[in-house]
């Protein structure tokens, strides 16, 4: 975690650099000495903001996780249509928001996966970010399905949206954001198809999972 008193801009700074460094030479690479030659400043500087550089990729995925909460709470915001489709559609949209699809985020995101395996505290973020993607899907199939099948739902949504941005990142060509959002938006028409005969639910009657809101 990044020490008190750190000042904005240096912080923004330091993880552009971050996010910079990664996609040049990959997270192994990305040394102290190199991120701080891309910042401009001193790697004393560094080392006086973080402790180590799990710490700063700590710093630089809790950017790119509040700007992920960012696009998706924005396009809920800015919907005229309340129903639970076009909530769902919203979440799907940020997932693949241009903050999570550049290369330098999804080369940082692939180092974070690989990273959390071996350290709690990166595992825990990864945890928090897993849960918030359930627990908002599943609030809203919640409106429209029984519970399990709204549970059953939302795992399915949230398991296709990490295949399909890794199979994105992966692929050694230019995301295809579209095409990912079809297949996703396909899968999503399937399963509200289960809950069109019966009534809508509101949200109150979600199933004890309240969407989490990721916190910087």
């Amino acid at each position: 975690m990044p020490k008190v008193g750190m000042q904005p801009i240096r912080r923004s700074q330091l993880i552009a650099a971050t996010l910079k460094a990664i996609d040049q030479v990959g997270m192994g690479e990305a040394s102290i000495a190199h991120i701080a030659r891309l910042a401009g400043v001193s790697n004393g500087i560094i080392s006086h903001y973080f402790q180590d550089k799990n710490s700063l990729l700590e710093a630089t995925m809790r950017h790119l996780m509040q700007a992920l909460s960012n696009a998706v709470r924005q396009r809920r915001a800015a919907l005229q249509d309340a129903s639970p489709r076009a909530h769902l559609r919203a979440i799907i949209d940020g997932n693949f928001d241009d903050s999570q699809v550049s290369g330098p985020a999804m080369k940082t995101w692939l180092a974070f996966w690989a990273a959390s395996m071996h350290q709690p505290s990166l595992r825990r973020l990864q945890k928090i970010n897993d849960h918030r993607l359930y627990s908002n899907l599943c609030c809203e199939f919640r409106r429209v399905l029984e519970q399990t099948e709204a549970r059953s739902a939302a795992r399915g949504l949230a398991a296709l949206i990490d295949g399909l941005w890794l199979r994105g990142a992966l692929s050694g060509t230019t995301f295809d954001i579209q095409q990912a959002l079809n297949i996703a938006y396909d899968y999503l028409d399937v399963q509200l198809a289960k809950g069109d005969a019966a009534p809508p639910l509101s949200r109150d009657v979600a199933d004890g999972l309240p969407p989490v809101v990721f916190v910087d």
